[in-house]
């Protein structure tokens, strides 16, 4: 557990220690205050077209705008 000041100082070690999969707790006046850990990478690559077929966009879509019917 680390308090906030050396947590401020020593950022770039602790984020090295999350990294390698370490959970680092954030303490003031030496109560747990925050969780560093490290985010998960999203292991599904993006499939490009996945929705092809399944949006349809009208021929209208960027047609002027009704000023009264929006109330603008």
């Amino acid at each position: 557990m680390y308090n906030v000041h050396a947590a401020k100082t020593h950022l770039s070690t602790l984020l090295e220690t999350v990294e390698r999969g370490e959970e680092v707790i954030i303490a003031r006046a030496g109560k747990p205050v925050a969780r560093l850990v490290a985010i998960e990478a999203d292991a599904s690559p993006r499939i490009f077209g996945g929705l092809k077929g399944k949006i349809i966009i009208s021929d209208s879509f960027d047609d002027p705008v009704d000023a009264e019917t929006w109330g603008l």
